[in-house]
């Protein structure tokens, strides 16, 4: 696994956003070309639930969160997906911040196996997810197919809080545990897009990285369908799958995401 410092990784994130840009700036300035450049800006409300396992310092909980309970959770979040696409090319950004506060569980483990059954753990996370892709579309008739290369940036921070407890404290004699990690996952994938009535088209979408270099793997598949309402507007909506299996220096993110998201793309 490839440690990154947190710092870096928001400057490589910047820089990343300002190279890509840079390059659709240049494009446009262009009085001559052969494409017209054409992009979208698309915000978006993922309710996605938690299940899987977070874990500071050799300490692991199971966490559970039904995505219709997000909102009891949520403490703040921010989605959007911004495109940009020349002839068969593609450049894209997608970004989501996520904070939830004020999850229980009861089913945690210490190290060495120490734990309790009557102790109550309350976790409170941020999830960072930032995902800079190019594409590069092989069919584009009715139906397009577009394989896509990107790089998904993870920062995770979690807090650990002890608040009823029968037997050992957590480790250190405390109450309180918190971490901060942050990795790049190299990802390959594909999306798919086919219409089936005036107006509306299916879209798919299905990635796979890690490889070890940060995730030891990391997946996502998303099915939804999209309804162009005006000449540069369309409504998006459909299910997403998000999961990944981190673990370095006892610092543990094996998670799903997964539930209905709902986008406005905005052309111009």
């Amino acid at each position: 696994m490839i440690p990154l410092n947190p710092g870096a990784g928001r400057l490589a994130i910047v820089a990343a956003c300002v190279a890509l840009s840079a390059f659709a700036s240049s494009a446009l300035a262009a009085e001559h070309g052969e494409q017209r450049w054409q992009f979208e800006f698309t915000p978006y409300l993922f309710a996605a639930g938690l299940d899987g396992t977070t874990g500071v310092r050799g300490v692991t909980a199971d966490i559970k969160v039904p995505f219709d309970k997000l909102f009891d959770q949520l403490d703040s979040a921010f989605m959007g997906i911004f495109e940009a696409r020349n002839g068969n090319w593609l450049f894209a950004f997608d970004g989501m911040y996520i904070r939830l506060a004020g999850e229980a569980s009861r089913a945690w483990q210490g190290p060495g196996g120490i734990g309790s059954a009557t102790g109550e753990l309350e976790t409170t996370g941020k999830q960072q997810v930032y995902q800079p892709s190019v594409g590069y579309r092989v069919v584009n008739g009715q139906t397009r197919f577009d394989v896509i290369g990107a790089a998904r940036y993870t920062q995770i921070d979690t807090d650990l809080n002890l608040v009823v407890t029968t037997g050992p404290l957590l480790p250190g004699g405390t109450r309180n545990l918190s971490d901060s990690e942050s990795w790049w996952d190299p990802v390959i994938g594909a999306r798919i897009t086919v219409p089936f009535a005036e107006h509306w088209s299916m879209v798919g979408y299905v990635d796979v990285g890690g490889f070890g270099v940060g995730s030891d793997l990391t997946y996502q598949a998303i099915a939804g369908a999209n309804w162009q309402f005006a000449r540069n507007f369309s409504a998006k909506a459909g299910y997403r799958y998000l999961y990944q299996d981190f673990e370095d220096n006892g610092f543990v993110w094996d998670m799903a995401m997964e539930g209905l998201y709902l986008g406005l793309g905005i052309r111009f």
